[in-house]
C-alpha cells in the first residue's frame, strides 16, 4: 500500500511541475534544430503544441506522435513555397556574381518582399481564424517558442499574453538582434552578418562595415513596413514589427564562441550553438566496409545540404573529376544525374549519416556548403573543412571558419578541378588545419553545460518566472537619440558654449575697460 501511495504521489507531482508550450512553425534546418529541443522538453514531461500549416515543405503531421499538432489553413500551396525557394537559390548560386551592388539590393528586396507576403499569409491563417485563436486562449500556454525566420509569433504571443522565447542562428543581415533586441554591435569590430568580414578590420573594411550596417538597416526598415501596417491594423493601435520582436524574453542564438567572434552581449541573449551534435554512432555495415577499405588514406565526407538538387552537369563533372584525383575514399551526398567523371574512389548516396561519418576516426576532411548544422558537427568532431558556400549565411559562416584557421574556401561557380584538388590536399596534408579544428572542438566541449541542456533550462526558466523581463535592458524604452546620448551631448555642448560665450564677453569687457583707462591716462599725461 505504501508503494502504491508513493507511486500515485509521484504521478500527481510530475504533471504539476510541467508546462504548456506553444510552438510557432518553421522550416528546413530550422525545424530540425527546433524539433530536437521539443523532444527534450517532452522527455521532461512538458506538453508541446505545434502550430502546423496546411502547406509545409518539411513539417509533417506524422511527426506529431509525441507532440500535439494544431493545424491551420493557409492560401499558399507547397508548390508556391518550393518555387520561391528555388528562385532564391538560383539567384544566390548563379546570378549574384554577375550583378552590381545596386542590382543585388534590388533583387534582395524583391525576393524578401515575396518572402514577407508568404509570411503574412501564415499570419492570416492563425490570427484571422477566430475559432483557432479562441482555442489557443483557453489552453493557457506558459511560453511560446519560435524561430523568427517566419514572422508573426511575436504578435500571437502578444495577443495570447504569453512569454516569448526565440531560437535561431541569426536574422537576415543581423538587423533584428541589433535594432529590435538592442544587442550592442560596434561596427569597429563587430562585422555585419553575411558581410564576410572578420573582427580584425582595416580602415577600409571598417568603412565598408559601417556602410553595410547603414544599407542593411535601411533595407530592413523598408521591408518591415508591411508588418508594421499589418500589426497596427490587427491590434488597433500604432505598433511595429521591431517593437513586437523586442518584447521577447529570451533569445537563444545557435552559435558559440568556438565559431563566433568576441562581442558585447546582453543577459537575455544565450549562445546554444551545437544543440544537435551527438557522439558518432556505428555506420551501416556496407558503408563501414567502404570506409575501412580506405586504409591509412582515410575518407572525405561531402555534402552540400538537403536543398541543393539542381546542380548543373558541368559543375557536377568538375567536382567529380577533382574527387577522383585524391587518394582518399569519398562519400558524397548527391541527388541528380550521375556525373560522367565519377571516380572509383567516390560513392554517391541520396542520404548519409553525416554526424556519424564526421565522428569516424578515418575522416580526414569535410566538404561542405557552410550550413550551420554541418559546421557545428565538424567542430564537434574536430574535422577541418573545404567550404563551397552557396547562399545566404553560408559564405559568412565559412569566412568565420577560415579566419579560425580550420578551412579553405572555394567559389562554386568559378572553381576548377585543380582548385578543389589543391584545396583538399592542403587541408588534409597540412597539420595546421587539423590542429585548429581540434582546438575549436576543445573550446566547443569546454563549457559549463551542454548546449541542449542550456536551451531547455532557459525555456523552463521563463515558464517558472512567468517571463524574463528583468533581463531586458532599458534600451528598449529609449529613443534613438537617448540611446546614443545625443540629448546629453547637446545639453553639455550648450552649457560649454554658454560658459565660453560668457567668458569671452567678460574678457572682452575687461580688455575694453583696460584699453579705455589706458587711453584716458595717456591723454592726461
Amino acid at each position: 500500500m505504501r508503494l502504491v501511495a508513493c507511486f500515485l504521489f509521484l504521478c500527481i507531482l510530475g504533471p504539476a511541475q510541467c508546462g504548456n508550450i506553444l510552438v510557432w512553425f518553421t522550416e528546413a534546418s530550422h525545424w530540425i534544430n527546433l524539433k530536437i529541443v521539443l523532444d527534450t522538453l517532452m522527455d521532461r514531461g512538458h506538453n508541446v503544441t505545434v502550430l502546423m500549416p496546411s502547406a509545409s515543405l518539411f513539417m509533417d503531421a506524422k511527426d506529431s506522435d509525441r507532440f500535439t499538432c494544431q493545424p491551420f489553413n493557409v492560401s499558399v500551396s507547397e508548390q508556391d513555397m518550393h518555387d520561391h525557394i528555388e528562385n532564391l537559390m538560383h539567384f544566390m548560386m548563379y546570378e549574384i556574381d554577375h550583378l552590381n551592388l545596386l542590382q543585388i539590393h534590388i533583387k534582395f528586396y524583391q525576393v524578401f518582399s515575396k518572402d514577407q507576403d508568404i509570411c503574412l499569409v501564415y499570419c492570416d491563417g492563425v490570427l484571422k481564424s477566430p475559432g483557432l485563436m479562441e482555442k489557443l486562449q483557453h489552453q493557457r500556454f506558459d511560453v511560446m517558442l519560435a524561430d523568427p525566420i517566419f514572422s508573426c509569433s511575436e504578435i500571437v504571443a502578444e495577443v495570447l499574453n504569453v512569454p516569448l522565447v526565440y531560437t535561431f542562428r541569426f536574422s537576415v543581415f543581423n538587423t533584428v538582434e541589433r535594432m529590435c533586441g538592442q544587442i550592442p554591435a560596434p561596427p569597429s569590430y563587430v562585422p555585419g552578418a553575411v558581410s564576410k568580414l572578420t573582427d580584425k578590420m582595416s580602415f577600409t573594411e571598417r568603412i565598408m562595415n559601417v556602410l553595410f550596417y547603414l544599407s542593411q538597416d535601411a533595407l530592413a526598415r523598408l521591408l518591415w513596413r508591411k508588418f508594421d501596417n499589418y500589426y497596427t491594423e490587427y491590434l488597433g493601435r500604432p505598433s511595429s514589427y521591431c517593437e513586437m520582436m523586442g518584447k521577447a524574453d529570451i533569445w537563444l542564438i545557435r552559435a558559440y564562441w568556438d565559431f563566433e567572434y568576441p562581442r558585447p552581449f546582453l543577459p537575455n541573449f544565450k549562445y546554444i550553438g551545437g544543440i544537435h551534435c551527438t557522439p558518432a554512432k556505428p555506420l551501416p555495415k556496407d558503408m563501414e566496409e567502404f570506409v575501412e577499405s580506405s586504409g591509412n588514406d582515410g575518407i572525405v565526407v561531402f555534402s552540400l545540404g538537403s536543398m541543393v538538387n539542381n546542380m548543373t552537369k558541368e559543375r557536377s563533372n568538375t567536382i567529380a573529376s577533382a574527387l577522383a584525383q585524391i587518394p582518399q575514399k569519398v562519400l558524397w551526398r548527391y541527388t541528380g544525374e550521375k556525373p560522367e567523371t565519377l571516380g572509383a574512389n567516390t560513392r554517391i548516396y541520396k542520404w548519409i549519416p553525416q554526424n556519424d561519418l564526421l565522428g569516424h576516426p578515418k575522416t580526414r576532411a569535410f566538404i561542405t556548403h557552410g550550413g550551420t548544422n554541418g559546421i557545428y558537427e565538424a567542430i564537434y568532431h574536430g574535422v577541418p573543412m573545404v567550404g563551397i558556400p552557396l547562399f545566404l549565411d553560408q559564405p559568412d559562416n565559412m569566412a568565420h571558419i577560415k579566419a579560425k584557421g580550420a578551412a579553405v574556401i572555394m567559389d562554386f561557380n568559378s572553381m576548377k578541378t585543380e582548385d578543389l584538388v589543391d584545396g583538399l590536399n592542403g587541408v588534409i596534408n597540412n597539420p595546421l588545419y587539423k590542429e585548429n579544428a581540434m582546438r575549436l572542438s576543445r573550446i566547443h566541449h569546454d563549457r559549463p553545460m551542454k548546449p541542449l541542456d542550456e536551451a531547455v533550462f532557459w525555456i523552463e526558466f521563463v515558464m517558472r518566472n512567468k517571463g524574463a523581463k528583468h533581463l531586458r535592458v532599458e534600451a528598449h524604452n529609449l529613443t534613438w537619440y537617448q540611446y546614443h546620448c545625443l540629448d546629453v551631448f547637446a545639453f553639455l555642448f550648450t552649457i560649454v558654449t554658454a560658459v565660453l560665450y560668457i567668458f569671452f564677453k567678460i574678457c572682452k569687457c575687461l580688455i575694453i575697460r583696460y584699453c579705455f583707462r589706458s587711453k584716458q591716462k595717456s591723454k592726461r599725461e
